[in-house]
């Protein structure tokens, strides 16, 4: 029986080329759609699992209110992870304090760039790294260091690395202790391509283990087996505010499990993050699915008359309903599971493509006997439902009056089509309006004045020693070249605020009240360099050899201090008095969605790492690099010349909503693709059923342009209703979206306009070949039984 039905339904997807060709294309785009998201959802969940002691291990959390503001941070302080270790042993098993960083390793002539971290002896267990060579007790040795087994092969290629010599930074030998395996890309640890032992004498850290205040470094920890981790940061809440006491610093742990997909905190809580994500797009996949099972529902329905006098038939020689159900099921799973064979095909060609646009590393699990089996269980679960509505509305058909001829569908025989096309319309408009926030708020972002001239800049780290001690000379040698219009100092890009204190005073200040503002450390010529905005007061000068002390602050730093007047002020701040002799304009240093981070800028050249160029504009950039990399070498051989443009370093901080807003695009698309063929499909049953009506208007006088509304008309109104639907379920979940920026674009009319008025033309477009072809029939033919 089941033989017959399989010879049956391929019979007729073979004779129905055309509805073969819609559903089949419109399941597979749908099914390649929910497969994609599936396996991004899959990574996402699966992100740190490659760790074996994943349910115990924990970063160690700081919450602190700081100008009003309360924020959960990674970054603590040393002395914490030995407080730990002794005062809470029965909870805590192993504790690692790390301090990341890029530095030059090199071998030899050769040498590499590669990002890594200083860390404490049990960071390797801690992380179940895999060794390929030397075990976790080597890195214990404070001269060793643990290499990825990629930078492995970069340095030594195929030799034997153990006990061979790693130069780092030009000024520090390390012995080669151990050798793991590379992380896979769903890991927080993947960029860490070496670990360095914390208790070497280079590392800076080491001179911190007694100060509670400075916060920078990060701290892990493995569990015990039992510990209950909202007990235990129940316990350690206050632990360090026998020793700091600024900020309400409160402390927590945060368990691996949440590091991923719940990184967001509001007051000192985890309340989201990519979580959210995976829920928007698992919903956007499901929806997608749906709408090419609406149009395997709608084409199947709306070819009933056609098989009408099949099941009467069948009813007449005796088939139960049960059999036509099994029947029509039947021909729905083999249309099915010819999509799954296009949706492999499709997903295979797109994943490169999807992986460049999710910023994922994602592999086909061929060889994983559970993905066959959610395939298959999934392709068996889209056809079941694809085919439940046919299934049940054809069998349903009374054999009497289909044979008799007086068989008709009735006048609500349509009814579930055309809810079934506002349903699709809805989900795509949704999708499109979307998009267009999304990008609005990048783009509103994006232009956002950013208080100085980000084009032509270029930061360079200094990571050797050598390259120390040269300011002014290095300096004249670039701008001599004339490919440097001027270089300048100081600890943080223009992208970043790296360092930020608390301890300021001045006259007239609340008692009790003590901001935290960022401090940025530069040399003479930076803002020249960056192009800041003096709004008050002077640029730092080598005219005034006061400038050495002097600060230059920005607008919010001024807001918050509430100075007034501040030219001329004295800020105390590190046991000294500082003039503040300029304001500048709010430079976006950090997230162009917040407000600027109050910050003071003051001459310290013993606290500079970052050296800015700004490059010559009449010189092209490639010759301009050309003249810079010598001047490099010469001040820094110890260290390739690697730099980074400030431009792609700020475009950056668009990456997590750019990749929103491109999935959301490729979903939307597909989305309207998939409506489109069902439109498509529906519009030629229409225009097929309607055939004498079309040939008797003709012969009274009908234009084609009088047909062709005739027949559009019924498909614009569906559309118009599925955007009065569309448009307020939109808005409600944007404005919700766009509340978590502070600095976030309006929703405006024209937008809805704008998706309405491309939804509506979008079906115009697909339902007019039909129409017109309908409209130009000749009646004769159409009429000729008549």
């Amino acid at each position: 029986m089941f033989r017959n039905y399989l010879k049956i339904a391929w019979r007729n997807i073979a004779k129905n080329k055309v509805h073969t060709f819609i559903n089949v294309a419109g399941l597979s785009v749908g099914m390649a759609v929910a497969m994609l998201i599936g396996l991004w959802i899959w990574d996402e969940l699966s992100f740190d699992k490659y760790h074996q002691n994943y349910d115990h291990v924990a970063q160690v959390m700081t919450t602190q209110t700081a100008n009003g503001e309360t924020g959960t941070f990674g970054s603590t302080v040393v002395p914490l992870s030995a407080e730990l270790r002794t005062k809470y042993a029965g909870d805590f098993k192993l504790t690692a304090l790390t301090w990341e960083g890029t530095h030059i390793l090199a071998v030899g002539d050769k040498k590499i760039s590669q990002n890594g971290m200083w860390a404490e002896s049990d960071l390797p267990a801690i992380l179940s790294l895999k060794m390929i060579k030397g075990g976790y007790a080597s890195f214990k040795d404070p001269s060793s260091i643990v290499l990825s087994q990629s930078v492995a092969i970069a340095l030594f290629g195929s030799a034997d690395p153990i006990n061979k010599v790693v130069r780092i930074d030009n000024k520090t030998d390390m012995k080669v202790a151990g050798v793991y395996q590379d992380l896979p890309y769903n890991t927080t640890f993947y960029p860490t391509k070496f670990m360095l032992p914390w208790s070497s004498p280079a590392n800076w850290w080491n001179t911190q283990s007694s100060a509670w205040d400075n916060h920078g470094c990060h701290l892990f920890a493995l569990m015990n087996e039992h510990a209950d981790f909202a007990k235990v940061s129940a316990k350690i809440r206050n632990i360090t505010k026998p020793h700091f006491k600024m900020n309400d610093e409160v402390m927590q742990i945060h368990p691996m499990a949440k590091w991923y997909l719940y990184s967001d905190f509001k007051n000192g809580k985890a309340v989201g993050g990519r979580i959210e994500l995976v829920w928007l797009f698992g919903i956007i996949g499901t929806f997608v699915l749906l709408l090419a099972c609406i149009n395997f529902m709608n084409l199947s329905t709306a070819r009933s008359e056609k098989r009408a006098k099949e099941v009467g038939i069948r009813k007449a020689i005796g088939s139960i309903r049960a059999q036509l159900v099994k029947q029509f099921l039947s021909e729905s799973l083999m249309f099915a599971f010819l999509a799954l064979v296009v949706t492999l095909v499709l997903v295979l060609v797109a994943l490169p493509y999807f992986n460049n646009i999710a910023d994922k590393q994602i592999a086909m699990p061929f060889i994983n006997p559970w993905f066959w089996a959610a395939a298959l269980s999934f392709t068996f679960f889209t056809g079941i439902i694809a085919g439940s509505y046919p299934a049940f509305y054809l069998s349903a058909f009374e054999p009497i009056k289909v044979l008799k001829g007086t068989f008709r569908v009735g006048r609500f025989a349509s009814l579930p089509r055309k809810v079934l096309v506002v349903v699709q319309f809805t989900v795509s408009i949704v999708l499109i309006i979307g998009t267009i926030i999304v990008f609005r708020q990048i783009q509103f972002a994006r232009n956002r004045p950013v208080g100085y001239t980000r084009e032509g800049l270029i930061t360079v780290d200094m990571n050797t020693p050598e390259i120390y001690g040269h300011y002014e000379t290095m300096r004249n040698d670039l701008i001599q070249t004339g490919a440097v219009a001027d270089m300048a100092e100081s600890n943080s890009s223009t992208t970043q605020v790296w360092s930020n204190n608390g301890g300021f005073g001045w006259a007239g200040k609340a008692p009790g009240f003590d901001p935290t503002f960022g401090t940025i450390a530069v040399t003479y010529d930076y803002g020249k360099t960056v192009g800041w905005k003096i709004i008050e007061g002077r640029d730092f000068s080598r005219s005034f050899p006061t400038d050495t002390g002097a600060f230059i602050l920005n607008e919010s730093a001024v807001k918050l201090s509430g100075l007034k007047n501040p030219i001329g002020k004295t800020m105390h701040w590190a046991g000294k008095n500082h003039i503040v002799t300029g304001v500048v304009k709010d430079m976006v240093m950090e997230s162009p969605y917040k407000p600027t981070v109050a910050t003071v800028f003051h001459m310290n050249p013993g606290w500079v790492n970052v050296i800015t160029l700004r490059v010559n504009p009449k010189v092209p950039m490639r010759e301009a690099l050309g003249k810079i990399e010598p001047v490099f070498k010469k001040y820094n051989p110890g260290s390739p010349f690697q730099f980074k443009f400030n431009d792609d370093e700020y475009a950056r901080k668009f990456s997590d909503e750019q990749r929103i807003g491109n999935l959301a695009t490729v979903f939307a698309v597909l989305a309207i693709f998939i409506s489109c063929l069902g439109l498509f499909g529906l519009a030629s049953f229409v225009a097929e059923q309607r055939i004498k009506e079309i040939g008797v208007r003709k012969v009274l006088g009908a234009s084609v342009a009088n047909l062709w509304r005739l027949l559009s008309t019924e498909f614009v109104v569906l559309v118009v209703i599925s955007l009065l639907i569309a448009i307020p379920v939109a808005y409600y979940f944007m404005n919700g979206w766009l509340h978590q920026y502070q600095y976030r674009s309006p929703i405006t009319w024209w937008i809805f306009a704008l998706s309405g008025t491309g939804a509506i033309a979008i079906t115009l477009i697909t339902v007019s070949f039909q129409a017109i072809k309908a409209a130009l029939m000749n009646p004769v033919k159409s009429l000729r039984s008549e």
